[in-house]
């Protein structure tokens, strides 16, 4: 299945924190509360921590497995971790109308 972002979904990615969140990563704290991106569409405003901001860039017609293995390589985290964690995130964003799964 192809992860494709909803084109009316207005969105931008702030540098400070991302470079903030960045640099707390290569010190091993923990930066899940860094809010890196904002997401906006129909009266809903989403903010994305760097796993989510990372994600949701990836969401241009990528299968899941393709996005798992790209941030393996950035995030030091168990594939199975990620994986689940990616799913848990993209199916709250399918249920917002933020993406869409295609075959």
């Amino acid at each position: 299945m192809r992860i494709i972002r909803n084109p009316e979904v207005l969105w931008r990615e702030e540098d400070e924190p991302k470079a903030e969140a960045y640099e707390g990563l290569a010190q091993g704290e923990n930066v899940s509360e860094v809010g890196t991106s904002v997401l906006f569409a129909d009266g809903i405003m989403l903010s994305l921590n760097v796993l989510g901001t990372e994600i949701w860039k990836r969401c241009d017609g990528r299968g899941m497995e393709d996005i798992v293995a790209e941030l393996i390589t950035v995030f030091d985290v168990e594939p199975d971790v990620l994986r689940q964690d990616a799913t848990s995130f993209l199916d709250e964003l399918e249920q917002k109308g933020f993406i869409r799964y295609e075959k």
